[in-house]
């Protein structure tokens, strides 16, 4: 099994959520986009645009226009109500209640703004999306979807899709992350006494014997579509469907807003201390083998943990440290992600024109 990062795990670990197998920055940075492509199954995706489409249709103008300057550039009424489409969509395939109108347009907006600003600065950086990459990344999504490029080609067209307009919001994701990786490295120190410092905490720095928690969790986030009472009941309905039966896996697959452990059934693989943000670590620690969770309340929102397995392992001097430095790591790097979302939008010139 191929151990993933979530965006509870993202010290910048939406997650953007890590549990990475190394300190690299871009096993540790994700960005979880409402717009994401794998967020829910493909055949319930592409019913609820559709009836999405019909919702919002009536709405849309003859003629576009601009609805955001954004620096230099802009955002288009075609643009955001293509958006509007897609994540109510998905949020209507999870069961979550959407806003009214005027206030989903605005906080769906606020997002594409975001956005908008990170790909200026990837265009400015000159950082591509190699076409390589880019394919491996849309035959993943295909795959997670149990289907072959072509089939999902299909199925994407069925619902009112292109490929083509799949590829290139992943490309833009794409980008997005490579910005943030740039970025939130280059604001992230830590020092030996940083690391000597957790390691004091934890009981010493000589190697020795730790324990370990083999777990898989569900996330239901908390966003602008979904408010913390509709997230939790939310979770909680997928905990009901759980514990009357239903396979943890295929409900984390078709629920868990966190795209990476999602794929795999919820599967996060050993964590050690300090891996994951406190919330979650408390509610794991305190869980025994096999028990579910009830919904634990992080940053990230609404989490379902089961721990399947708990072992004590021995590890060395150098992974202690290396351990440590990366705990530290994805917590300052999460913290950070937030300050320079914030920084970029109030630096940049905008003009909502809604």
């Amino acid at each position: 099994m191929t151990t993933t990062t979530p965006w509870l795990l993202r010290a910048t670990m939406r997650t953007q959520s890590f549990l990475p197998k190394t300190l690299a920055l871009s096993s540790a940075l994700t960005l979880c986009l409402g717009a994401g492509v794998a967020l829910v199954p493909l055949t319930a995706s592409a019913q609820q645009a559709n009836n999405s489409q019909q919702t919002y249709s009536s709405q849309r103008q003859q003629l576009d226009r601009v609805v955001a300057v954004v620096n230099d550039g802009a955002i288009m009424q075609s643009e955001l109500d293509d958006r509007l489409v897609r994540i109510a969509g998905q949020a209507k395939a999870k069961g979550s209640a959407l806003p009214p109108r005027a206030e989903f347009e605005q906080q769906v907006l606020e997002r594409m703004v975001l956005e908008t600003i990170q790909l200026q600065m990837a265009s400015d950086a000159k950082l591509s999306v190699d076409d390589t990459r880019l394919n491996r990344q849309l035959r993943g999504i295909a795959e997670s979807n149990g289907l072959s490029l072509e089939a999902f080609a299909d199925q994407l067209e069925a619902g009112g899709t292109s490929l083509t307009q799949v590829r290139e919001q992943v490309r833009r994701e794409m980008l997005i992350r490579k910005v943030q990786q740039r970025q939130i490295g280059q604001r992230v120190s830590i020092s030996n006494r940083d690391v000597e410092r957790t390691l004091e905490q934890q009981g010493g720095a000589n190697g020795g014997v730790i324990e370990e928690n083999r777990a898989r969790h569900i996330l239901i986030e908390v966003t602008p579509e979904r408010s913390a009472e509709e997230a939790q009941a939310l979770a909680q309905k997928a905990r009901q469907r759980i514990v009357q039966g239903e396979d943890f896996a295929a409900v984390a697959r078709e629920l868990s807003d966190d795209d990476g452990s999602a794929l795999n059934g919820g599967e996060l693989g050993w964590l050690r201390p300090g891996q994951t943000v406190p919330a979650f670590e408390d509610a794991m620690q305190a869980l025994s083998v096999d028990q579910l969770s009830q919904p634990v309340r992080s940053q990230f929102g609404f989490h379902l943990i089961d721990v399947e397995e708990r072992r004590e392992k021995n590890v060395s001097q150098k992974e202690q440290r290396e351990g440590a430095r990366q705990a530290i790591f994805q917590r300052r790097a999460n913290e950070e992600m937030t300050t320079w979302q914030r920084e970029l939008r109030s630096q940049a010139f905008v003009d909502i024109r809604l």
